[in-house]
C-alpha cells in the first residue's frame, strides 16, 4: 500500500534560482530510510533510481550532476543512507528500498518509459547488483566508482598487510611503538575505549608512514605495498598526477597518498562491512602468493618500485619473501556467506546493460576493481551488456556533470537501440563536450595503469 511507504508528500512546483522547475514528493520508509522524488516539468519519461539522491543532492560535489540531469528531463527517485548504515550496512536492503520508492513514483506520477539505476560508491554497487540480481524493474545501470565489499577489503588488506610487514621493523627501531600497534584487521569500532582505540591505531600508522617517507628504503617499500594492493599512487585531492618517469615525484605522491589513507586503516568502510556480518572478518589472505600479486602490478607501479629499490640498494625479492613469510589472516565463513547474498556481491552475470566509470585517483576504492569486473563479465559471456571507462581525476565520487551525463545518455541510447555507441576515451570526451554541461570530461586510456590481472575477484562459488 502507498500509505506504508509515504510519510509525507509534496506534489507542487518547486524551483530554485535558475534551476529546472520540478515537482517533489518525499517521505520515510517503514525502516526509517528517507526518500525523495523529483520530476522536472520537461520530464522525458526516463527515471533514474539513486541510493543517495535524497541525502546528497545538495552537496557541492554531487549537485551539479543531479541539476544537469534534471535539466535534461530526467526524473529522480532515491533514498538517503539509513542512519545506522555505518553499523548495519546492507546493499540488498538498499536495493529493495529503491524498488519500493520506484513503485511509489509510479503511483504518484506514472509508469516511466525507461528506468535506470544510477549511483556512486555504495550506490555503484547497488547499480551493478541490480543489473545482475534484480533486473526486472530496471532497463539498465549507470555505475560510478562502485565497490564490491569482499573485493575492496581484500585489496586494501593486501596493501596494509604488506606495509606492516615492511615498515614494522624500522618503526620499532626508531622507538615509535611496537609492531603490534600497526593493526590492519580486527579493528575496534569508533568510540571503543582502551589504549588501542581507532585514534591510537591511526596515529601509529601515521608515525610509521611518516618515518618511512624520510628514507629511500621506506619510500621504496611504501611503493611496493601500493603495487601489491593494486592501489593508485595518486590519492590526494587538488594534486596533479606526476609524470610516471619522474621517480622522485611519484615517490612523494605515494607518501602523501599513504598519509591520506592513514585515516582509513585497513580500508575505507571496513568496520561497516564487518559489522553487517555481526563483526566477522570478510577479508583474508591465507594461501596468497604476494610475489605473484606483485607480478600483476600495473607497469607504471612496477617501474616505480624497481627504480626506487635500485636507488635504495634493496633486494626486491627479499622483501617480497618477507611479506610472504608473515602470519596470515583468515576470513570468516559466516561473513562470506552473508556477502554472497543477492545484491551484496558481483559476479559479472549481467541481465541488463551497464556502463561503469572510475577515477584513477580514487582514494576510497582502488580503480583496479573495475578491471577485475571486466574480466568476470568476459568469463560470464555478458560483454554485450557492459562498457567501462577510466577518468583521470582524484577524490571519491567527484565526477563532473559532463562525465555523469554522457554515460547516462549513452546507456539510454544502448537501451533504446540495442547497440552501444562508441565509448573510447576520445569519443566519450567529444560526446560530453557536445552536451555543454559547463564542465569538462577527463576520460583516458588505461595505458600503463592497466594491471596484469586484478588480484582479488571473489564470487560465492570461490
Amino acid at each position: 500500500m502507498l500509505c506504508l511507504a509515504l510519510a509525507a508528500s509534496l506534489a507542487v512546483p518547486v524551483s530554485a534560482q535558475d534551476k529546472t522547475p520540478y515537482r517533489e514528493h518525499s517521505g520515510v520508509l517503514p525502516d526509517g530510510t528517507s526518500w525523495l522524488i523529483r520530476v522536472p516539468e520537461n520530464w522525458n519519461g526516463r527515471l533514474l533510481r539513486d541510493l543517495d539522491f535524497a541525502g546528497w543532492n545538495h552537496l557541492p560535489g554531487w549537485a551539479p550532476r543531479y541539476d544537469d540531469l534534471l535539466a535534461r528531463g530526467y526524473a529522480f527517485a532515491g533514498t538517503a543512507r539509513h542512519p545506522v548504515n555505518f553499523w548495519q550496512y546492507d546493499p540488498q536492503r538498499e536495493i529493495l528500498n529503491l524498488q519500493t520508492v520506484q513503485d511509489t513514483f509510479t503511483q504518484l506520477e506514472s509508469e516511466p518509459d525507461m528506468v535506470m539505476q544510477y549511483g556512486c560508491s555504495g550506490g555503484g554497487l547497488d547499480s551493478l547488483a541490480s543489473a545482475e540480481d534484480y533486473p526486472d524493474k530496471i532497463d539498465g545501470s549507470v555505475v560510478l566508482a562502485a565497490h564490491t565489499p569482499v573485493w575492496i577489503m581484500n585489496s586494501f588488506l593486501d596493501g596494509w598487510f604488506a606495509m606492516r610487514a615492511l615498515l614494522a621493523e624500522d618503526f620499532v627501531a626508531q622507538g615509535l611503538g611496537q609492531a603490534s600497534d600497526l593493526t590492519v584487521a580486527g579493528l575496534p569500532n569508533a568510540g571503543a575505549g582502551g589504549d588501542r582505540n581507532l585514534d591510537a591505531i591511526r596515529a601509529s600508522w601515521k608515525s610509521a608512514i611518516e618515518n618511512a617517507g624520510k628514507t629511500p628504503e621506506g619510500r621504496a617499500r611504501l611503493a611496493l605495498a601500493f603495487a601489491i594492493g593494486q592501489w593508485s599512487p595518486w590519492m590526494v585531492e587538488g594534486t596533479d598526477l606526476p609524470d610516471t618517469s619522474d621517480t622522485a615525484a611519484m615517490a612523494d605522491m605515494v607518501v602523501k597518498s599513504a598519509m591520506r589513507n592513514a585515516g582509513h586503516v585497513g580500508g575505507t568502510y571496513r568496520l561497516a562491512f564487518e559489522n553487517a556480518a555481526l563483526g566477522q572478518q570478510l577479508s583474508g589472505n591465507e594461501g596468497v602468493d604476494y610475489a605473484a600479486f606483485y607480478a600483476n602490478a600495473a607497469p607504471a607501479m612496477k617501474q616505480l618500485v624497481e627504480a626506487l629499490y635500485a636507488e635504495a640498494g634493496l633486494d626486491l625479492q627479499a622483501d617480497l619473501a618477507t611479506i610472504d613469510a608473515e602470519p596470515r589472516i583468515a576470513a570468516s565463513d559466516y561473513a562470506l556467506d552473508f556477502w554472497a547474498g543477492d545484491g551484496r556481491t558481483t559476479t559479472g552475470e549481467l541481465e541488463v546493460p551497464a556502463i561503469r566509470i572510475h577515477m584513477l585517483g580514487d582514494w576510497a576504492i582502488p580503480y583496479s576493481l573495475m578491471q577485475g569486473y571486466e574480466a568476470l563479465v568476459e568469463q560470464a559471456g555478458t560483454t554485450d551488456h557492459y562498457r567501462q571507462a577510466l577518468v583521470q581525476g582524484t577524490g571519491h565520487c567527484d565526477f563532473t556533470a559532463a562525465e555523469s551525463s554522457v554515460i547516462v545518455e549513452i546507456l539510454a541510447e544502448r537501451i533504446e537501440t540495442g547497440t552501444w555507441p562508441e565509448v573510447t576515451p576520445e569519443a566519450l570526451n567529444t560526446a560530453a563536450a557536445a552536451l555543454e554541461t559547463g564542465s569538462d570530461a577527463r576520460f583516458v586510456e588505461f595505458g600503463d595503469w592497466r594491471v596484469g590481472a586484478y588480484n582479488r575477484p571473489w564470487t560465492p562459488s570461490q
